[in-house]
Parts: C-alpha cells; sequence; structure tokens
C-alpha cells in the first residue's frame, strides 16, 4: 500500500467511526422506525462496506482486486437474475452469462488484453446470448428475455470491470503501483456524490428531482451534491496524475453518470416491483444498490483517464 493510501484509509476509517457513533445516537433518541435516520445509518453501512473492499483491494494487489470483483460481479449478476428470470427457457442464456462471459471478461482483465475486454461483451457476447435464446424455441417476448440478459451482462460483468482495469493502466508520469489511488478516487467520489446529494436534499429540500424514480432526491440536494463531491474530486488531485482542474472536470462527469446509473437501475427495479436489489434475496440492500452508480460512472472514468493519460 502506498503511503497516501495508508493516510487516506486512516481518515476514512476515522470519519466512518464518528459517523456511525452520531447514526446510533441518533438512532437511540430519534428511534429505529425513523426513516431519515435508518437511511442515514444504511448509508453508514454501505460505505463500511465499500471501505473494507477497498481496503481488501489494496491489500491484495492487482490479483486480488481482479478476483474480488469478479466476485463482487457475481453477487450483482445473481441479483439481476433473480429479478429478470421468469421462463425455464432462459436457463441456458443465464448459464452463459455466469459460466461464459463472467470468467472470460475477468480473464481478459487479468491479462491486460484490452483488445478483447473492450468488445468481448458488447459484440460477442450480444450475438452469443440470442442465439443460446433462440435455441431453447420459446419464441413468447424473446426481444424483451433477449434484452434483459444482455442488459445483465453488460452492467453486472463489463461495466464492474472497468474497475480493476484501471489497476492494469500504463499512465504518463505515474507509477503503476500507484494506480490503487485511481481507483480508490473514482469509487471515493462517486459515493461520495450520492451521500451528499442526500444530505443536501435533508438540508435544503425543494422539489423531488425525479419522485417515481428516486422519491429522496431533491433538484437542490442533487445539485449540491454533485458539485460538493467534484470540489472533493479537485481536493484529491494529489493522488492522481490529474491537475485540480481536470480532477474537478472529470470528478463532475462521474458525478453525473453515477446520478444517471442510479435512476436508471431505479427505473428497473420500480418495473419489476422491488425497492431495493437485495429485498429479492436477504431482506435489506443488495450488491446492485451499493454499486450502481459506479456501474455507470466506470467505464467512462476508465475510459476518459485511457485515453488521455495512456501512456
Amino acid at each position: 500500500m502506498t503511503p497516501q493510501a495508508g493516510w487516506i484509509f486512516t481518515g476514512a476509517f476515522a470519519i466512518l467511526i464518528a459517523a456511525n457513533i452520531i447514526g446510533q445516537t441518533l438512532k437511540r433518541r430519534y428511534g429505529r422506525d425513523n426513516a431519515t435516520v435508518a437511511n442515514l445509518n444504511a448509508r453508514i453501512y454501505a460505505w463500511w462496506l465499500m471501505t473494507i473492499v477497498l481496503l481488501l483491494a489494496f491489500w491484495f494487489g492487482q490479483t486480488g482486486t481482479t478476483v474480488l470483483f469478479f466476485l463482487i460481479s457475481f453477487a450483482a449478476l445473481r441479483e439481476f437474475m433473480t429479478l429478470v428470470y421468469r421462463r425455464r427457457a432462459d436457463y441456458n442464456s443465464m448459464a452463459v452469462c455466469f459460466y461464459l462471459l463472467l470468467p472470460v471478461q475477468y480473464y481478459f482483465v487479468f491479462d491486460q488484453w484490452y483488445g478483447m475486454f473492450s468488445i468481448f461483451i458488447p459484440v460477442y457476447g450480444f450475438l452469443l446470448l440470442p442465439i443460446v435464446a433462440s435455441m431453447s424455441g420459446n419464441t413468447a417476448a424473446f426481444l424483451e428475455r433477449t434484452a434483459k440478459t444482455q442488459w445483465m451482462a453488460m452492467i453486472c460483468i463489463f461495466c464492474l470491470s472497468h474497475v480493476p482495469a484501471l489497476l492494469f493502466l500504463e499512465l504518463d508520469s505515474f507509477p503503476k503501483e500507484n494506480n490503487i489511488l485511481l481507483l480508490m478516487f473514482l469509487i471515493a467520489v462517486v459515493q461520495l456524490s450520492d451521500v451528499l446529494q442526500y444530505v443536501w436534499g435533508k438540508l435544503v429540500g425543494g422539489r423531488k428531482i425525479m419522485p417515481s424514480l428516486s422519491p429522496s432526491k431533491t433538484v437542490s440536494g442533487t445539485v449540491g451534491g454533485i458539485l460538493s463531491a467534484t470540489a472533493v474530486a479537485a481536493l484529491m488531485s494529489p493522488i492522481t496524475p490529474f491537475t485540480p482542474l481536470q480532477a474537478a472536470g472529470i470528478g463532475f462527469v462521474i458525478c453525473l453518470m453515477g446520478f444517471f446509473g442510479g435512476l436508471v437501475m431505479s427505473a428497473i427495479k420500480r418495473d419489476h416491483g422491488v425497492k431495493d436489489w437485495g429485498n429479492m434475496i436477504q431482506g435489506h440492500g443488495g450488491m446492485l444498490d451499493r454499486v450502481d452508480s459506479v456501474c455507470f460512472a466506470a467505464p467512462v472514468f476508465f475510459h476518459i483517464v485511457r485515453y488521455f493519460w495512456n501512456g
């Protein structure tokens, strides 16, 4: 672990411990049934999980990080499959996602084979899935079923695989062993944007930005959260190859993508009548509830960095 990462983790855990104490104090004062306090504690819990995931990634290096996000993709794929799997005829398509597309995509990440990593699922996977689905002979809602499995592979495998892929970039004037700091920058800024949007929304209030998809988010909260996270991104520039202005610009873009990702994933959940992905399996927020924003931000961040800073 680099010295910068060590200091960042020390500060992050100190902040989380303080936040946890505040959250538990509020719960005792206002009761566990208070929706605002419960939401706050859920977000603190999510930050603990995300920070521990990052810590494990840094401890185990490039190989461990690839395996770790392979498992995160597996968990996300399982949750998505539970939502969209409705017919026995879809079984083979689901099996292709789990036993072929998932391991092969992460093999390309580990092998640093950018050419295949970048096109395997959007080209070969998208062609293979409808072929497999057609071989079942079941034509009912065929296009809808195929689109669901393709989207599942895109979000849960392809998009998430861009997170560990950051570790294998060769950047100008930036040591490769410091690439873990790029991963930290991405996840910290995007997740902080989510939290700050909620905090600003509660502090300022105002009109709901998209009541049918995200009842807790307001226009002022969304703007305040994204701009605040953008400012944090600029402050984090010393651990990246970016200038403060570049870090702010990239931070703003990935915060926007994270916001739109949350809306899209909320639309999918509400279309199927669930509030949280985890409610379908274990009764509380699941893996996709933790990484929905990262799914949309990671590919954009990866390709911005690779295009403008690649050695």
